[in-house]
């Protein structure tokens, strides 16, 4: 079972390169996207306008090839919009059925932008649709094929009715417009990803392979050292509920199905600093698990990682895996990722602090400039 968890990830990991491909510094929100995929649950993305949010979603839907859906809710849209329209010819004969051919019923990866917009009507059938994963409406009432449902907003709402829906979004993720340095990646990255189309690589398979898997894994070896961080955390004044504690279970299992194993180990506990339902007490959390998350690492949702704990070893892992792929490909472009990456690592670590793994890696991309020039 285990190579096939395996070699399973690794084909998702493929895609997700494929999907964040010129869409600089989004790497994570497609990570963890999968993550949500994998574990069966929903993702909240927050962030302002023009921040690639509806273009990483998309992208993964068409890197996976799965059923896709797609809708920017307003104060006046309706719940047929989103679900379908009434069926006119069994209207004729009596009975209220809905016609969800190609709605959001039908989904199996749907993203909402401005999800908080949506009328009470359409809020109370989401709740249906993302907790039971069934439509029901007059006569209608179907089962949903739905594996992750991404929401968007500007930012978390303050009404508490609102706010008891994002509660339902297990995975929250706070993003931000790219920064100055990155700039110049930006543009090139932009141009590149608007010319080249994201190819299927057939990712449903294997996202239900490792669906599947989370279920039966062995999560003991991890719960002590979960149960220590939820007592930090609440010691510090940042609690969660019950039902969200409960739930970060499934995302911690499927960070370790992801890493090719059936049982839980406390490096899969990263997933925690995302239940964490706000950007301040995200950042919290990662000053009181400063401990725990010097042991996250994740062989193919690193950028989540690094993200999440801010630790040299996550950081040292994804830069090895870019390393890895740039001095993969052939021909000049190569050059300035290379360049790119050498600065990073540098930045990063010195002589005496540079990883093993890092080392015969810095030395290629070195040699690699040397020939070039």
């Amino acid at each position: 079972m285990l190579p096939v968890l395996r070699d399973s990830a690794c084909r998702i990991h493929l895609g997700i390169q494929a999907a964040t491909a010129g869409l600089i510094g989004r790497e994570q929100l497609a990570e963890l996207i999968i993550l949500a995929a994998v574990a069966q649950e929903h993702l909240l993305v927050i962030g302002p306008p023009g921040t690639a949010k509806s273009a990483v979603v998309r992208r993964v839907a068409q890197a996976l090839g799965g059923r896709y859906f797609e809708y920017l809710l307003g104060r006046f849209t309706e719940p047929s919009e989103l679900f379908g329209p009434v069926d006119l010819r069994k209207l004729r004969e009596g009975t209220v059925e809905t016609d969800v051919t190609g709605m959001l019923p039908e989904a199996e990866i749907a993203f909402l932008d401005e999800v908080f917009l949506g009328s009470t009507a359409i809020l109370n059938t989401l709740l249906g649709v993302l907790n039971e994963r069934r439509f029901r409406r007059g006569h209608t009432e179907i089962a949903c094929p739905l594996r992750v449902c991404v929401g968007a907003a500007n930012a978390l709402p303050e009404d508490e009715g609102l706010a008891a829906f994002a509660d339902r979004f297990l995975v929250h993720v706070f993003v931000e417009r790219v920064p100055d340095h990155q700039l110049e990646a930006l543009l090139a990255g932009g141009w590149q990803s608007d010319l080249t189309p994201v190819a299927p690589t057939g990712g449903m398979a294997q996202l239900e392979t490792l669906s599947r898997a989370v279920g039966t894994v062995d999560l003991a070896p991890a719960r002590p050292a979960l149960v220590n961080a939820i007592r930090q955390l609440r010691g510090a004044g940042l609690t969660l509920s019950d039902r969200r504690i409960v739930k970060v279970q499934r995302l911690i299992a499927a960070a370790a199905v992801m890493a090719g194993r059936s049982s839980a180990e406390d490096a899969d506990l990263w997933p925690l600093f995302y239940v964490l339902p706000t950007e301040a007490a995200q950042s919290s959390a990662r000053e009181v698990l400063k401990a725990l998350f010097a042991l996250s690492h994740s062989p193919h949702l690193f950028s989540a990682v690094e993200q999440a704990t801010l630790q040299p070893r996550s950081r040292a892992v994804r830069l090895a895996a870019a390393a890895t792929s740039c001095l993969a490909q052939d021909g000049d472009a190569r050059r300035g990722e290379a360049e790119q990456i050498l600065r990073e690592i540098d930045a990063n670590f010195s002589s005496d602090t540079l990883p093993d793994e890092l080392l015969p890696l810095r030395a290629r991309l070195a040699g690699l400039l040397t020939e070039a020039a």
